[in-house]
């Protein structure tokens, strides 16, 4: 079929050979979504050279020069053959639904009808990046927590299956009877150590069930309800969601997309399911009539001083400079949230591991003292 078409236009086949692992990249596997830092390089470019004055064939050109080979280069070869044969940015770009986020590409449709593209790509240049730093700054808050549980559970694991179970030889040698708790942990150490391998593979076979059933509607529903429940995480949870909402739905109200509309762009951007369905509610009443803010009051989907904030903005007009507002309320609620979190979890995790792995080595070391106190 493909020679035979490609024959017909005129050009001479050598032969037809099927790209490898074909069937990944059909699944988007090998095409999957182009990085956040990509986009925002590409986008600050196009910017630069569509204010320039250059049209988008050109543009494109452009960038591909300076761009070394790789899956955005072939992307974007395909997007600027796509708008050769007559389609618009956003259609091209719509031909690749795994490489563009569909806000970016609501983004551009939105310039395109406004005739500011520029002005739009500028928009969700700073969404992003504004969104990366965010990003960065949740996951170096957690890095250093994360350390310590990891070395933590480590050390205990190491003294657990070999550190004690010398010990017990040494004592199960001298032959003397040992202290209750000494006991207790030597036998909780023996049976470790004989299951060792069974715990392990039932923890990773209840990993993957976790994940399968995490997967289902039913459990992202349950998991994202009791993350929400969760004492002070659960609010910082909800509060890192709403940021992410209310900066890119000003982002996409500022491109000249309808509210209705809007809102069911980005309902994604919130990534949990409880609250994706209290807006899908609230966009219903939207869509009858109600405002926004009295709609998501009725929903309890914010708190109330960012309920009436939004109130606000509707009554005056400025619904997207207010939405903006609001997400760097709750950016900076989020942030100092953390550093009181990041400040009180490390000395709360090495208190912790300093009681177990003492008691540990306390216990091991009773028959020593009941001995040395025999001899005294």
């Amino acid at each position: 079929m493909l020679r035979q078409s490609l024959e017909d236009q005129g050009f001479f086949v050598f032969g037809v050979k099927k790209r490898p692992l074909q069937f990944l990249w059909d699944k988007g596997i090998a095409r999957n979504r182009v990085g956040n830092k990509e986009l925002i390089t590409l986008n600050q470019e196009l910017l630069v050279l569509l204010k320039a004055g250059l049209p988008i064939i050109q543009a494109l050109d452009t960038i591909l020069e300076r761009i070394d080979s790789g899956r955005l280069t072939d992307i974007l070869k395909e997007v600027r053959e796509e708008i050769k044969g007559g389609r618009s940015l956003s259609e091209a770009l719509q031909k690749f639904p795994r490489a563009f986020p569909q806000l970016y590409v609501a983004s551009i449709v939105a310039g395109e009808r406004t005739g500011d593209l520029p002005l739009t790509i500028k928009r969700f240049n700073l969404y992003l990046k504004k969104s990366e730093v965010m990003k960065k700054k949740l996951i170096g808050a957690l890095v250093y927590p994360g350390i310590l549980v990891t070395v933590a559970t480590l050390a205990i694991t190491v003294l657990l299956v070999y550190v004690v179970p010398t010990f017990s030889q040494v004592y199960a040698d001298a032959g003397s009877a040992l202290p209750v708790p000494t006991q207790i942990l030597i036998n909780f150490t023996g049976f470790l150590r004989r299951f060792f391998l069974l715990f392990v593979g039932m923890g990773f076979a209840a990993v993957a069930l976790f994940r399968s059933w995490a997967i289902t509607e039913k459990g992202r529903y349950v998991i994202d309800a009791n993350k929400l429940k969760i004492p002070v995480v659960g609010e910082m949870w909800r509060k890192y969601s709403l940021t992410s909402f209310t900066r890119t739905l000003a982002t996409v109200i500022g491109s000249g997309i309808p509210i209705v509309e809007s809102l069911k762009m980005v309902v994604g951007t919130l990534n949990n399911v409880l609250l994706e369905r209290k807006l899908m509610t609230a966009v219903t009443r939207v869509e009858e009539g109600t405002r926004l803010s009295v709609a998501l009051e009725s929903e309890q989907f914010m708190p109330p001083l960012a309920i009436r904030m939004l109130g606000v903005g509707e009554t005056i007009g400025s619904l997207e400079e207010m939405l903006v507002e609001i997400s760097e309320y709750f950016e900076e609620e989020l942030e100092e949230r953390l550093g009181v979190l990041a400040t009180a979890i490390e000395p709360a995790i090495m208190i912790v591991m300093g009681f177990v792995i003492g008691g540990i080595i306390i216990t091991m070391y009773l028959p020593v003292f009941k001995i040395a106190g025999t001899v005294g």
